[in-house]
């Protein structure tokens, strides 16, 4: 969407800007031969940018995603005219001496900007590992029922479709649907021990660039083999990361500079931070991951929907921002305590995605219940909306929230905290970390799971609505046809 927004205004204003996205699917690099013609460069991010060095001594204009699609214009205007400026701020030079105005200008950026990007960077990394484990461990369940976690690794051990152990899950797939369940289920079992690992190794990644990816996979695997978990992932990645970064600023010869980032970096910030894991960290925050784990799972009732509301609010808070995150970083690291004998992890899941659907689906039918509110760009992005929130992608919210976020946020965090609650009242489930309506075969209670939904969806329309009627609205802008944009 940032993108969307900047090649438009760049069009309006006569530039040609060439644009290049970086997702979790990966990412398509420019040309080198657009990157040496360019005037300037123009980093619409809230991580890091992968491959930054082919930018190298660039002019750059840095600013959040959200900037990016709230103040286009400015953002081009800034660019053009940093290109034509020859004291404008660069991108440095990998492996020189930065200037003193560049590091001057790495230090003034906020302590808590800093933290936002590493954690934000760690989460984006480690989200594909829990999407898909998660979704394979409910295929899982599909095919070999519950009892499939307990017995997947003796059905594994057989190595065959005959002679299955004699324990083996009995439903209606047979022993097919047995083994194959077990081989899902391991599969993905393997790919949501990554979590923590992942978590910790691109949180030092986003501190210490590629030589901190090594100690951070190890102090992350430090944290879960301690029972520390997502909290141990977070303070292991950064303290890894940190480590990492500080022995890289030390000045060695240059017949030793080579082995810096592939040996000496990763090798001793390996021992200290891991080592203090081990030594001083790993037990304290194992007991509160322990702690926090026995409260969530006694949590029944009134406490249990007060949980749904905290969980909704931050869902809807930031759409897909660090609130965002952290709730659903929350939700995903407890998925794979989750079982029938405790299923508060997996109704904290359930609570968290449905939550999440909320806001891109009260967008879009709010663009039906009141056409002349919207204009005809947010219509348009409204008939997307309905696809985006139906797969709990909550980002599909964000045009309206830049557009209008003094009520756009308030609405979505009312019809957020009413459907967390309700998913918690209900006790729905979901053994599924994301995909919303369509692992619809891995929520338990699924009717009620979309009821909850569909009152939430409402309310936040209704609110919105009401909103726009009633409080100060600045007008609707002029409809006009939309800017085609290159894919």
């Amino acid at each position: 969407m940032a993108a969307d927004s900047l090649v438009a205004a760049a069009k309006e204003a006569g530039v040609d800007l060439q644009v290049e996205t970086q997702g979790s699917g990966g990412f398509t690099a420019l040309d080198p031969a657009v990157i040496a013609a360019a005037d300037a460069v123009i980093f619409a991010v809230d991580v890091d940018v992968r491959g930054k060095e082919r930018f190298a001594g660039k002019p750059v204009i840095n600013a959040p995603v959200k900037r990016g699609i709230d103040e286009p214009a400015k953002m081009v205007q800034e660019a053009l005219a940093a290109a034509s400026d020859p004291h404008a701020h660069r991108v440095p030079h990998f492996g020189a001496e930065e200037s003193a105005e560049q590091a001057s200008a790495a230090a003034s950026e906020h302590l808590g900007t800093k933290v936002k990007k590493v954690l934000l960077t760690g989460v984006s990394y480690m989200i594909p590992f829990v999407a898909g484990g998660g979704l394979l461990i409910a295929l899982g369940f599909l095919l070999g029922s519950y009892e499939i976690a307990g017995v997947a690794d003796k059905i594994l051990a057989a190595n065959t479709l005959v002679n299955l152990p004699t324990d083996y899950p009995v439903h209606a797939w047979g022993p097919f649907g047995a083994y194959l369940g077990a081989v899902l289920f391991k599969i993905g079992a393997l790919s949501l021990g990554f979590l923590v690992p992942a978590l910790a190794g691109y949180i030092a990644y986003g501190i210490a660039d590629r030589p901190g990816i090594a100690p951070g996979f190890v102090s992350g695997a430090v944290a879960g083999y301690m029972g520390a978990g997502f909290l141990g992932g977070l303070v292991g990645g950064l303290l890894a990361g940190l480590t990492a970064h500080w022995i890289g600023t030390f000045s060695v010869p240059r017949w030793l500079r080579g082995l810096m980032p592939v040996v000496i970096i990763p090798l001793v910030a390996s021992i200290v931070a891991s080592g203090a894991m081990f030594l001083f960290l790993g037990g304290p925050i194992a007991a509160i991951s322990k702690g926090l784990s026995t409260w969530l799972s006694g949590m029944t009732g009134t406490s249990a929907i007060v949980l749904g509301i905290i969980l909704g609010l931050m869902m809807c808070f930031d759409l897909g921002g660090p609130v965002n995150k952290v709730a659903y970083s929350f939700a995903v690291a407890g998925l794979g305590a989750g079982s029938l004998a405790n299923p508060a992890p997996l109704q904290i899941m359930a609570a968290v995605m449905a939550a999440g659907m909320v806001p891109p689906l009260a967008m879009a039918l709010a663009t039906v219940l009141n056409k002349k509110g919207f204009s005809l760009a947010e219509r348009e992005n409204g008939k997307a909306a309905w696809l985006l929130g139906a797969s709990f992608i909550s980002e599909g919210a964000i045009p309206f929230a830049a557009a209008d976020p003094l009520r756009v946020i308030p609405a979505s965090m009312v019809g957020g905290a009413v459907t967390g609650a309700l998913s918690m009242a209900f006790g729905v489930t979901s053994q599924a970390p994301h995909g919303g309506i369509f692992v619809f075969f891995a929520i338990g209670n699924v009717f009620m799971f979309i009821a909850s939904i569909a009152v939430g969806v409402v309310v936040t329309a209704l609110v919105l609505l009401a909103l726009k009627r009633w409080a100060v609205r600045k007008p609707v802008e002029a409809e006009q046809a939309p800017v085609p944009v290159a894919a």
